[in-house]
């Protein structure tokens, strides 16, 4: 934990019955915690001072929901997301393998739900020979992959895709068959360094196949940028609790890095047409499960989330569809158990008053909405006015929590919340915009649930060359306080009193 004495900055009032100063103020942290607020404060001695030269100030940002690894690979692999149709992942891996011959080949962002026929593996085979091809779905829950990547995974060969449990399984043998480069501690300090470039304070870890000794030795390699809360999935659960770890305990001697939620994906995703719905999809009649299916029953959810919370550990449970949204819901209640429903896409609104009845955060994000907007429309239907409602959440006293689910999503919290406000990425208007939230909702669902600027807060702080909540714009052009958001310039991120980004 470090020292540092702001001067001369506009403190953001982030709760809704609050008002800006008048004035600019200096913002003292001692040992990582805001000690002093106002005028003219006295510099202690061997503490560094930065002047803020009027810009405004805000507690740092958070991004609930990461695969930190994925994301950090991300770069390295062929970028699938402008993919229209089989034919197009099988030209642009064809003219991969010809740039790149002799390596495999990783894509990443294809979305088959709105392709007009299902994949085989044989016309993947067709262009790509002896060399592995493993194309990932752009929501990560299905991947299509060629004979000799199927084979070299010792997976069983069929001709269609591989979707969630048996994808999510396999997923970290991944690195036998393209090394770990990209997730060097090199690779992820780039990452972290990009995330506080964007006023990202902290980020909730939920890689797949990963361990806490892991993150430590990383930790200790400098990639102890940013706050990192790491999370655990049922097959290191055992052992968490063994080493009688809570949820905010430290994994290592920095106070920084702590152990997070129990992570459980108790369905599908809308992409994949796996995510469980109480009634069926639109195009039914090409799927095995008419409404999708859950990954869990009943009783394996309860138990893994009674385990969970007597452990002293909160529980993260990813539920897309209404009919998950419901269960888990039913399973926090029985079992007493606290957290969060992650992602929460498609909801009733008696299961909203019931989220918020229960004290269960909603772990949210809103950019999905900008992929999913005409996927939505043709498979979900009517449907699609209870998709990313906000709005219900907010006024049904729901706590909201934002983040990316990188890299589903960019790692982008300023996304995030434009995604929210606006509803749009184009030239067409907000998606149902009677969801959509106002600009200071959106900035206070992203600061991990800290208040304004004051004593005793967390010694996390971003200063922002523009008022983020925009009030020199028309509260009613969404697209121009989208367009806004997404801009946001920040000039200084700070993480327990550290400078961990400075473009002033």
């Amino acid at each position: 934990m470090s020292s540092i004495l702001i001067r001369n900055a506009r403190l953001v009032p982030i709760g809704s019955g609050e008002h800006a100063a008048d004035a600019p103020v200096d913002v003292l942290i001692e040992r990582g915690t805001v000690a002093g607020v106002g005028p003219d404060l006295d510099r202690p001695r061997d503490v560094d001072e930065i002047d803020a030269a009027g810009r405004w100030i805000i507690p740092g940002l958070w991004d609930q929901h990461t695969h930190l690894a994925q994301w950090t690979l991300a770069s390295q692999r062929l970028d699938l997301a402008g993919a229209r149709s089989p034919e197009d992942a099988t030209l642009a891996v064809a003219d991969w393998i010809a740039q790149h011959p002799g390596l495999p080949v990783v894509g990443w962002g294809h979305r088959s739900a709105g392709w007009d026929r299902e994949v085989t593996v044989s016309e993947l085979d067709a262009v790509s020979g002896d060399t592995p091809v493993v194309l990932i779905s752009g929501d990560g829950h299905h991947a299509w992959l060629n004979t000799t990547a199927l084979m070299h995974l010792a997976m069983p060969v069929r001709d269609s895709v591989v979707r969630e449990t048996e994808w999510f399984a396999v997923y970290p043998r991944l690195a036998t068959l393209v090394g770990s480069d990209g997730t060097s501690p090199e690779a992820y300090r780039r990452t972290l360094d990009a995330a506080a470039a964007r006023g990202v304070a902290g980020l909730v870890d939920f890689e797949f196949g990963a361990s806490r000794e892991e993150w430590a030795e990383r930790w200790g390699q400098g990639c102890d940028r940013l706050r990192i809360r790491w999370a655990t999935y049922a097959d290191t659960l055992d052992d968490v609790i063994a080493a009688g770890l809570r949820t905010g305990d430290p994994l290592s001697a920095d106070p920084r890095l702590t152990m997070g939620p129990l992570k459980i994906i108790s369905d599908g995703s809308l992409n994949t047409r796996t995510a469980w719905c109480c009634e069926p999809y639109g195009d039914a009649h090409r799927l095995e499960y008419p409404s999708g299916q859950p990954n869990l029953s009943g009783a394996e959810l309860r138990e893994q989330l009674a385990r969970a919370h007597a452990g002293g550990l909160e529980i993260a449970t990813h539920a897309i569809g209404d009919a998950a949204v419901r269960e888990a819901l039913a399973a926090y209640a029985e079992t007493g158990a606290r957290g969060a429903i992650e992602h929460a896409q498609l909801c009733r609104r008696d299961d909203v008053r019931r989220m918020a009845e229960l004290g269960v955060r909603a772990s949210v994000q809103p950019a999905h909405l900008l992929d999913d907007r005409d996927v939505t429309d043709r498979i979900w239907g009517a449907r699609s006015e209870r998709c990313f409602a906000f709005r219900w959440m907010v006024d049904d006293g729901v706590e909201l929590a934002l983040g990316s689910d990188a890299p589903v999503s960019p790692l982008d919290p300023w996304l995030a919340m434009a995604s929210a406000v606006h509803r749009s990425a184009d030239e067409r208007g907000p998606w149902h915009g009677e969801q959509a939230l106002t600009v200071r909702e959106a900035l206070a669902a992203s600061v991990d649930g800290r208040p304004t600027v004051g004593v005793g807060s967390r010694g996390d702080l971003v200063l922002l060359d523009r008022d983020p909540l925009l009030r020199d714009l028309d509260p009613a052009d969404t697209a121009e306080l989208g367009a806004a958001l997404r801009a946001m310039p920040v000039a200084t991120t700070v993480v327990a009193g550290h400078v961990v980004h400075d473009d002033r």
